[in-house]
């Protein structure tokens, strides 16, 4: 099966190709220019590089969240669209899982965690389970910086790309991973898509929507000034 996945969750994101569970090909995308300008380049010369013409791909793989709006918004976005026209399948990708499945194989347990801004962020704790994959060992949460850290027993482990301005505040005794299997990478998301599909998993073109890391500020103002208003009644800002 040949995939083409997409991993915008970073302010740098990444693009690979993959023949089943064999990669091909991964390039980080351009450092000087936003994912939005980057990604469809990005993806031409990832296609010219392993040969294939659009209408070739089957499967588009995309990080779906937590993460931020933009990217998440760009990244899905950008794969729906190609999917559709190509006529191929499509999968979303959870990030906290993508982070998880990076860690090198002595890990049996860990916690990934990205960045919420206003001093939080999402958190999900994973265990190695059947063929050595992480599976979710608890619900993801969104959490104060300092309320999860002292959460933390020593011995834990811990990853994701929020220790890049994290790193110095680890209670003693946690330990972090290196910062190479920090980012979600599009390699990543590729293997785990081919593993999701072969297991019967689909996705549609439709209904794959974005999972933000939290609401947006403009909504949780809104809400906040209008909670109490028309009998209680809620509903949101317009998009």
């Amino acid at each position: 099966m040949r995939i083409l996945s997409l991993e915008t969750t970073e302010m740098i994101g990444s693009v690979a190709a993959a023949d089943g569970d064999k990669l091909l090909v991964e390039m980080e995308l351009s450092r000087h220019q936003r994912t939005a300008r980057s990604l469809a380049p990005g993806i031409k010369e990832l296609l010219e590089k392993v040969g294939w013409l659009a209408g070739q791909v089957e499967l588009v793989a995309v990080t779906r969240g937590p993460g931020s709006f933009t990217g998440l918004r760009v990244g899905l976005a950008t794969a729906k669209t190609f999917a559709y026209a190509a006529g191929a399948d499509i999968m979303g990708v959870d990030t906290l899982e993508t982070i998880a499945a990076a860690a090198p194989p002595e890990v049996e347990r860990l916690w990934a965690a990205v960045d919420a801004q206003r001093g939080e962020v999402v958190v999900r704790n994973f265990a190695r389970g059947e063929g050595g994959w992480f599976r979710p060992a608890g619900e993801e949460e969104l959490m104060e910086i300092d309320a999860w850290f002292d959460s933390l027993a020593e011995g834990q482990v811990v990853t994701g790309p929020v220790f890049r301005k994290l790193a110095g505040r680890l209670p003693e005794g946690v330990e972090l991973l290196d910062q190479r299997y920090w980012p979600p990478m599009a390699a990543t998301v590729a293997r785990l898509a081919h593993r999701h599909y072969a297991a019967g998993r689909r996705d549609d073109v439709w209904s794959l929507v974005p999972r933000y890391s939290r609401r947006s500020a403009a909504e949780e103002k809104w809400e906040k000034r209008n909670v109490g208003r028309q009998g209680g009644q809620k509903g949101g800002p317009e998009r």
